[in-house]
């Protein structure tokens, strides 16, 4: 999925620092008894989509699993990465979800554990693909025509907006240098791009197309798609480092339960049919670990 870039992260530790002076306390009495650590659990969202949309989607989630727990859940769409990292690094946040790729970097900084990602009806864990697409008449047929060509992408360090769509082109024999890459600002401004013809190809994601179709504003008939990634996994939910083990137990049980009702106005976001919550490892998201040390990536590039 689609990522900040950098100086948009940036600009958010300003909000993140008055996160920071809400927080409770570690509430160490209450996590030795496997209970609400602090009082109530806060749960990160970092902004993949509007805000605005993103907001009532996750709270009836976060009321979901305040029921199960007996614990008050507080759902906060956080302003960006650095934001969520930040807050997670201080504690002041117990649990939080981040894209595929930001989700290496966080594991790396603050020692974050993925815990559930989103389902299937079959409980395996959903995925997407990264994709790129081109105009129906377009001459371009595979990645090595882009060779001299316009390429918009979404965000920098985005998982399936950039990073992917850059190792396609290393993979066909290109140097970055040999196609325009221009960064639109997130998927949806990616597919205007060429919607609009202001570029030869553009990345759409399959969580964008599924949107975008939708909404009304992409007909797969006019375009065609000269390449697609291999399935990426969905956005893992992680928990803090040093989370009572007890009340961790405790929380992945009450995550898993969750009905696909529960988890399906936050899944429909992700392109994810309805079904529940499902557990991951780390081992589930190895690729992307592998992906950004074979395109030398570093949080530098979120």
């Amino acid at each position: 999925m689609r990522r900040f870039r950098l100086s948009a992260a940036l600009a958010a530790l300003v909000p993140a620092a008055a996160l920071l002076l809400t927080g409770c306390g570690d509430g160490s009495s209450d996590a030795a008894k496997g209970s609400c650590p602090g009082g109530k659990i806060r749960f990160g969202v970092e902004p993949f989509e509007d805000a605005a949309k993103l907001t009532p989607a996750y709270k009836t989630l976060g009321k979901a699993l305040e029921a199960k727990l007996d614990c008050p859940v507080e759902v906060q769409i956080v302003q960006g990465y650095s934001a969520e990292v930040l807050a997670l690094q201080n504690r002041k946040l117990d649990m939080a979800q981040f894209g595929p790729l930001g989700f290496v970097f966080a594991s790396q900084r603050t020692g974050a554990e993925p815990v559930v990602s989103f389902g299937n009806p079959d409980r395996s864990v959903s995925t997407y693909k990264a994709g790129i697409w081109v105009k129906k008449d377009s001459p371009i047929g595979t990645i090595a025509d882009l060779k001299g060509r316009t390429l918009a992408l979404s965000d920098a360090g985005s998982t399936s907006g950039d990073a992917l769509p850059r190792y396609a082109i290393r993979k066909a024999g290109l140097k970055e240098t040999d196609v325009k890459l221009q960064y639109a600002g997130g998927h949806p401004q990616s597919l205007l791009a060429l919607t609009y013809g202001k570029v030869d190809a553009a990345e759409i994601n399959t969580q964008q197309q599924a949107t975008s179709t939708d909404g009304h504003q992409f007909d797969a008939a006019k375009y065609k798609q000269v390449w697609a990634s291999d399935p990426i996994p969905n956005d893992p939910i992680t928990v803090a480092k040093g989370l009572d083990p007890a009340f961790k137990t405790k929380l992945v049980s009450a995550l898993t339960s969750l009905s696909p009702q529960d988890v399906a106005k936050a899944g429909r976001f992700l392109d994810v049919e309805p079904g529940p919550l499902v557990p991951v490892t780390r081992q589930t998201y190895q690729p992307l670990f592998d992906l950004a040390s074979t395109l030398g990536l570093t949080e530098k590039n979120l």
